[in-house]
């Protein structure tokens, strides 16, 4: 059984991690991160969860005080449509042998290009009088809600791009011209022809219902993934999948995170929304995810390390939780994941997925009850350490409370397992001193004195 599911599941891994689209749109995420993590940092200083902290601040900056910081994290947060196509642009050309800044500059243009407009004039008062004849670009969707848009812009844009230079549709330059400027002119035609596609694509919609591309992106695409994407549903099938492609030696987040992203764009919006001080439309963000589901890396193994330090008596499980506590604590467990083993061990692979789905569905059911609020969508650090993190996501210490009241349930559950795998390394543990302890009475025995 085992042996078949390894052969299934080591094809469908190696190919969706070696897809180059998926690595492109993971890559493209990953240039948002220390952009969000920064204006993050920015707008938990400006709502830091203390009470009296504005009016302590405001006697000490004064009372705009709080704008100064906002209008960093609004940089990174009002931007986050563009920086995922500039991204995910810079990615795909890296991908398809392309030039990475061309494929980045290509892709926000063709995002700009199937962006609506807005027909904008103000009067002499200063005030807009809609339906004028000055066009302007909708900004609204640079944000949040332009993600699936940017994502379609750079794909689509970057490989036409690509496609047409290797066809050699491309000016060439005399020699001696400088690189940069033959550069320059080799990627005009390629990127005639994408803005060309945009620009026939925006047309076709426009003749539509829809009027524009992004639009219908958020109505017939984004809106409904959303909604699919807040549900324990697909979230539980999102945690088992990825403990269960690490228990076969396949690092599952890597995995599930470049098809499920849709945990960016609810993280982007639910911070949004905190900082308008509206109300949080989302329950599982990315930070409810990293900070309420896995304690200590995937597997929430945290509570299986202090099992090890505290409760095991083979050297070579105690030697190994010692090791791997300060980095568990921190969200890192690869030391356990391949030393213990947990791949390919069965008797760990129960609660190493059964915990983190526990912790899923209780914190789940404790945000819909109220016992812990909501998370603000302020993205931490995914190694920030269990109690700090449950506060400063949520702005309350009931939410550390909760954390640490998980990590022992995952302990209690983990208990039976990690003690029958002690045993049994124990007894390995006795059965080599015993081997051992013969080889030297034999070679002992075997000594000739006249030797000597």
């Amino acid at each position: 059984m085992m042996d078949k599911l390894e052969k299934f599941l080591m094809p469908m891994a190696d190919v969706l991690t070696k897809n180059r689209v998926l690595i492109a749109i993971r890559d493209g995420f990953l240039v948002t991160t220390p952009l969000l993590i920064v204006g993050s940092i920015f707008l938990l200083f400006v709502n830091f969860p203390v009470p009296g902290w504005e009016e302590f601040m405001t006697g000490i900056l004064g009372p705009n005080w709080a704008d100064w910081f906002t209008a960093v994290s609004r940089a990174s947060f009002n931007c986050t449509g563009l920086l995922t196509a500039l991204g995910t642009g810079y990615a795909m050309a890296r991908e398809y042998g392309g030039d990475k800044i061309q494929g980045a500059a290509i892709a926000m243009v063709a995002f700009f290009i199937m962006m609506p407009t807005r027909h904008l004039a103000t009067d002499a008062a200063g005030k807009i009088i809609e339906g004028s004849n000055v066009s302007g670009l909708a900004f609204d969707y640079i944000g949040p809600d332009g993600i699936f848009m940017a994502l379609l812009s750079a794909i689509l844009g970057v490989w036409l791009f690509c496609y047409a230079y290797k066809k050699g549709w491309t000016i060439k330059m005399p020699a001696g011209v400088p690189p940069a400027v033959s550069d320059s002119f080799a990627a005009l035609v390629p990127s005639a022809i994408v803005m060309a596609a945009a620009f026939l694509i925006r047309l076709g919609f426009s003749f539509t219902e829809y009027g524009y591309v992004q639009t219908f992106v958020v109505s017939v695409l984004q809106t409904p993934l959303q909604g699919l994407g807040d549900t324990l549903g697909a979230n539980a099938l999102y945690s088992f999948m990825c403990t269960f492609l690490w228990f076969f030696g396949i690092n599952g987040p890597a995995v599930c995170n470049s098809v499920y992203f849709i945990g960016n764009v609810l993280t982007a919006q639910q911070l949004l929304a905190f900082e308008a001080h509206q109300p949080l439309p989302y329950i599982f963000t990315n930070p409810f995810s990293n900070f309420f589901c896995n304690f200590g890396g995937g597997g929430s193994t945290l509570s299986l390390v202090i099992l090890m330090v505290t409760v095991c008596k083979s050297q070579r499980i105690k030697q190994l939780g010692r090791l791997s506590l300060v980095p568990g604590i921190f969200g890192i467990n690869e030391p356990i994941i391949f030393g213990l083993p947990i791949v390919l061990n069965p008797i760990i692979a129960i609660p190493f997925i059964l915990v983190p789905m526990v912790n899923l569905v209780l914190s789940y059911y404790a945000t819909i009850i109220g016992i812990i609020p909501r998370t603000t969508g302020v993205n931490l650090p995914w190694t920030t350490p269990i109690g700090f993190s449950g506060w400063l996501s949520t702005g309350s210490w009931t939410a550390s409370v909760w954390q640490f009241a998980l990590l022992i349930l995952g302990m209690a559950i983990y208990f039976p397992f990690i003690k029958t795998l002690d045993k049994k390394y124990l007894a390995d543990e006795a059965a080599a001193s015993e081997a051992s302890s013969e080889e030297d009475e034999i070679s002992f025995d075997d000594l000739d004195l006249d030797d000597l």
